[in-house]
């Protein structure tokens, strides 16, 4: 089915999960998931396919073997592209995330990354690009980054904050707003993802093969 926008149910949904994380919970609102929670999700990575590539929509199961939290249900949906690096969206009561680059970076990636980042001239570009994002309204992912500099960098550099990241990744939030629910959320969320594009786009340029053994 063509894609025109979300189901604000999806919100009361994961408001609802939010106080309720249990299997009865979930049996008993498993047709509002499937219809007004994950077929938005489907008919848009059909809409979006042709420009980014195959996707996936993420299951609702959290991993909960090592977690202390023991709720069986993610808060939100999900959904990713399978190249690398990654394009990614995702819906909660709390509003819409969009972004992407590469999540798992592997050492020899983040190594390369840091190069660039010190490097006066290659920094710099690098800094541009960012600011391009910003005025897009997104922003690196910082929330594991390292706490102090890399091994080899002066805590003063001026670049200090990238050299930190640990992953490669842009991100926007957004509130729920009126356009979510609307035929609107197509243009909308093609064009966040178009500005991602120019993230990925420089990492595979940029960083290259080491990110190819990178997961998600």
């Amino acid at each position: 089915m063509a894609f025109t926008g979300f189901d604000p149910d999806a919100l009361a949904f994961y408001a609802e999960l939010r106080e309720s994380n249990s299997k009865e919970w979930w049996t008993a609102n498993r047709a509002r998931y499937d219809q007004h929670v994950t077929g938005p999700f489907e008919d848009l990575a059909g809409e979006l396919t042709g420009e980014f590539g195959e996707m996936k929509v993420f299951r609702p199961y959290r991993d909960v073997r090592f977690s202390a939290d023991k709720s069986p249900y993610k808060l939100h949906i999900g959904m990713v592209t399978r190249a690398r690096p990654a394009h990614y969206i995702q819906l909660s009561d709390e509003g819409l995330v969009t972004g992407g680059g590469a999540y798992d970076v592997p050492t020899a990636a983040l190594a390369r990354f840091r190069e660039i980042v010190d490097d006066p001239t290659s920094g710099a570009r690098l800094e541009r690009l960012l600011a391009d994002l910003d005025r897009r309204g997104f922003a690196p992912m910082t929330g594991d980054a390292l706490r102090t500099a890399p091994r080899g960098y002066r805590p003063d550099h001026p670049r200090i904050e990238l050299l930190r990241l640990r992953r490669l990744a842009v991100g926007r939030d957004d509130e729920p707003a009126p356009w979510m629910w609307s035929p609107d959320a197509l243009e909308m969320i093609r064009e966040r993802w178009r500005a991602v594009s120019l993230w990925c786009d420089w990492l595979t340029d940029a960083v290259g093969g080491e990110l190819s053994e990178a997961t998600r």
